[in-house]
C-alpha cells in the first residue's frame, strides 16, 4: 500500500474567505441602504399620512364646531319660537276670553231688550183684549137689541108674506086647467117661492128670431101690443113647438111636458114693445105621464 501525500489547503481557503467577506459585508451595506431608503420612505408617508390625517381630523373637528353652533343656534331659534308662540297663545287665550265676555255681554243685552219688546206686546194685546171683549160686550148687547128687532121684523114679514099668500089668486089656464096661485109682481113671486111648492124661474124677453131657455123649455117672443096688454109667444117643449097667441098680463098659459102630470105655467106681469117679463112655473115634482 502506498501512501499518499498530503497537500497543503491553508493558504487556499485562507484566500477565498476574505473575497466572501467582502462580498458578505458589501451585501449589507446594500441592503442597510435600502432598508434606509425604504424607511425614509415610509417615514415620508407616514409624515403626509399624519398630515392628512390631522387637516381631516381638523376638518371634522371644524364640521363637528360649525355643526354644534348650528345646532346650538338653532335651539335657541326654537327656543324664541316657543317663547313666542307662548306668548301669543297666552294674548289669544285673554283676547278670546275678552271677547266670549263681550259677546256674553251682548247676549244679555239683547235678551233684555226682546224680554222687554215681548212685555210691551204682551201688555198691548192684554190691552187690546180688553178693548175687544168691551167692543164685543157692546157689540152683544147691540145684537141681542138687534135679534129682537129682527124678530119683531120676521114677526112682521110673516104676516106680511101670509097677508100676501092669501091676496093671491088662482085663475084658470088658457088649457081650461085651474090653475095654482098667480103672482103679478115680485113681491107676490117671492110669497109663491116661500110655498115651497113649484119651481119659478124669471125672464124678461125680447122680440127676437132667437129662442130664449127659460127653465127646461125655450120661448120666442114674436109679437107685443102694449096698448091691449097681449103678446104672442112661440114655446118650445119635448122638442114640440107651440104658438101662444095674443096672451093677456097675468093669464096662465099653461102646457104640459112628459115628465109632470101638472102643465107648466108662463106668467107675464109686464108687457111694452117688442119686451115682456115674467115668470116660469114648473112642478117639482116630475114623472112621467101615463
Amino acid at each position: 500500500m502506498s501512501e499518499e501525500t498530503p497537500h497543503p489547503v491553508g493558504p487556499r481557503k485562507g484566500g477565498l474567505a476574505i473575497p466572501i467577506l467582502f462580498g458578505v459585508v458589501l451585501a449589507l451595506v446594500a441592503a442597510n441602504v435600502i432598508i434606509f431608503v425604504q424607511l425614509d420612505g415610509m417615514k415620508q408617508d407616514l409624515s403626509g399620512m399624519r398630515q392628512a390625517l390631522l387637516s381631516e381630523v381638523a376638518k371634522v373637528r371644524d364640521a363637528a364646531t360649525l355643526s354644534t353652533s348650528s345646532n346650538r343656534q338653532h335651539m335657541n331659534d326654537l327656543r324664541q319660537e316657543m317663547e313666542q308662540a307662548r306668548q301669543q297663545a297666552a294674548a289669544a287665550a285673554g283676547q278670546a276670553r275678552k271677547d266670549a265676555l263681550k259677546h256674553a255681554d251682548q247676549l244679555a243685552r239683547q235678551l233684555q231688550e226682546e224680554q222687554a219688546k215681548q212685555q210691551a206686546q204682551v201688555s198691548a194685546q192684554l190691552g187690546e183684549v180688553k178693548d175687544a171683549a168691551s167692543t164685543a160686550n157692546s157689540k152683544i148687547s147691540d145684537v141681542s137689541a138687534d135679534v129682537g128687532n129682527v124678530k119683531t121684523d120676521v114677526a112682521a114679514t110673516k104676516s106680511e108674506l101670509e097677508k100676501t099668500i092669501a091676496e093671491l089668486k088662482s085663475v084658470r089656464g088658457d088649457l081650461g086647467v085651474q090653475s095654482g096661485l098667480i103672482a103679478t109682481n115680485a113681491k107676490e113671486l117671492a110669497a109663491l117661492r116661500s110655498l115651497g111648492q113649484r119651481n119659478y124661474y124669471e125672464f124678461r124677453l125680447t122680440k127676437s128670431k132667437r129662442f130664449q131657455k127659460v127653465g127646461s123649455v125655450q120661448i120666442q117672443l114674436t109679437k107685443t101690443d102694449a096698448k091691449k096688454n097681449k103678446y104672442t109667444i112661440q114655446v118650445i117643449a119635448d122638442d114640440k113647438r107651440v104658438e101662444k097667441k095674443d096672451k093677456n098680463t097675468n093669464e096662465p098659459v099653461q102646457f104640459y111636458m112628459a115628465d109632470a102630470h101638472q102643465p107648466y105655467e108662463i106668467v107675464v106681469n109686464e108687457i111694452a114693445k117688442n119686451q115682456i117679463a115674467g115668470y116660469l112655473s114648473a112642478p117639482k115634482v116630475l114623472q112621467a105621464r101615463n
